[in-house]
């Protein structure tokens, strides 16, 4: 089992998670039309190029989420999470596109027992990830139930 036990995270513990990923225009195109999301931002790049400040297709911003959480879970919470409880201040500084490729980094903000469930911690995980020019493309707060070491 990669990931940790709730008593295994500390505040301030820093996370450069080895997993990197180029993202293609397959990604994207999968993705969004799998959600059922008919933007033409992902979608039309005719669209794009002629209405649009990027002149090309951007990634879904909601696979960019995704694959970033993705990235840190083999570090963090592999086979130690119970549940996610909640994503906080999702933000998208830079937009992704079709050929990037994204680098995840990720903090420990807090740690605290829960009070109903004397098995698990919560953790909140801030998550950053970075493409090839090191700009910050997403970011998120995570809130995690993390199983506590067996006794």
């Amino acid at each position: 089992m990669a990931g940790l036990f709730f008593e295994e995270f500390s505040v301030g513990q820093k996370f450069e998670h080895a997993i990197t990923r180029t993202v293609t225009e397959t990604d994207n195109v999968m993705f969004t039309t799998m959600t059922h999301n008919p933007a033409k931002l992902h979608l039309d790049e005719e669209y794009c190029r002629e209405h649009t400040e990027f002149g090309q297709r951007i990634v879904n911003s909601c696979f960019t989420l995704s694959l970033m959480v993705g990235i840190s879970v083999y570090d963090t919470t592999l086979g130690t999470a119970v549940a996610n409880l909640g994503w906080d201040e999702v933000r998208f500084p830079h937009p992704v596109f079709h050929g990037d490729t994204l680098r995840v980094e990720t903090e420990i903000l807090e740690t605290r027992a829960s009070k109903s469930r004397p098995k698990n911690g919560i953790v909140l995980f801030a998550h950053s990830a970075f493409n090839q020019k090191n700009e910050l493309v997403a970011y998120c707060k995570r809130s995690g139930l993390i199983l506590r070491k067996p006794s």
